[in-house]
């Protein structure tokens, strides 16, 4: 008798949501020379990405190491917000970065390059549009308005590394968001939601712009993601209202993402002020 995958014991709970096939994954993934050096694929954990930076940091990971989780009970957005969805409704997953040519204050722009190449790699395998919103929402349009579909978390692995993690609401119904502004690729009209060939063609777009960042030292401008960034953020020429730490906000006009990566907000009091941390809200023009 064939022995059974651990995935097997919910294969078929719900036909619109197959497993993911983590060997197809290695196979197609890692190669001689690229990036990825392993994927492994876990049926449920808490957060794939506090489960890498451990490893990370009692160096059980090497670079290019990607976690995957068909469900997470304590995934986590920014300023530690709550990341819930049904199993393999979506994908989840996390990835060891070593950048040690570039500069550690250029590391603030892993964040926004995940969240350029996730839109180019979901526009090539899904067909969906998806915008940005800084610093780190995918947006998706969903019945003429702009959902959240989306986000990605980068945090600090040890001395010399960084884990991104990233959410992507891929069958999502409607019934099942967890908030009226959610939204997934298959309320987007995606063309297709298998996960399997969503993955690959994120993970492939992320070693793209990860290679090209790095062989420009971190440089935004020199490896074109400075550019491509501002061309995709839906927040760029808005009205807008960042909160701040320590109960502060600033209201203006998002201008510019400058070359730290930060959102330059042009107030009316006639000032551009960057921001580098904070909540930011599209707010709707006057």
């Amino acid at each position: 008798m064939t022995p059974r995958d651990a995935s097997d014991d919910s294969r078929w709970s719900d036909l619109d949501r197959p497993p993911l096939n983590a060997a197809a994954l290695r196979r197609a993934l890692v190669r001689p020379g690229g990036l990825w050096s392993d994927v492994e694929v876990v049926q449920r954990t808490g957060s794939t990405n506090s489960d890498l930076v451990a490893r990370a940091e009692q160096g059980k990971a090497a670079e290019g190491a990607v976690l995957v989780a068909e469900e997470q009970s304590a995934g986590r957005g920014r300023l530690d917000r709550r990341w819930t969805a049904p199993a393999r409704s979506g994908l989840f997953f996390s990835v060891l970065l070593t950048p040690a040519e570039v500069p550690v204050a250029r590391w603030g722009w892993l964040p926004l390059l995940t969240g350029v190449a996730v839109a180019t790699g979901l526009s090539r395998a899904a067909g969906v549009d998806t915008a940005l919103k800084w610093p780190n929402d995918l947006l998706v349009t969903v019945g003429g308005e702009e959902r959240k579909a989306g986000g990605i978390l980068a945090e600090r692995a040890g001395e010399h590394g960084v884990v991104v993690g990233v959410g992507i609401n891929v069958t999502l119904r409607a019934d099942e968001l967890p908030v009226p502004q959610a939204g997934s690729l298959a309320l987007a009209g995606a063309v297709s939601t298998d996960r399997d060939p969503l993955l690959r063609a994120v993970l492939r777009s992320l070693a793209d712009w990860y290679g090209r960042w790095r062989a420009a030292g971190g440089d935004p401008a020199a490896c074109g993601l400075q550019e491509t960034y501002a061309a995709g953020c839906a927040t760029l020429g808005r009205p807008v209202r960042a909160q701040l730490p320590g109960n502060r906000s600033i209201s203006g006009e998002a201008v510019a993402v400058d070359g730290d990566g930060r959102l330059v907000l042009a107030t009316e009091d006639g000032v551009q002020e960057p921001v580098g941390a904070g909540d930011i809200v599209h707010l709707r023009p006057a």
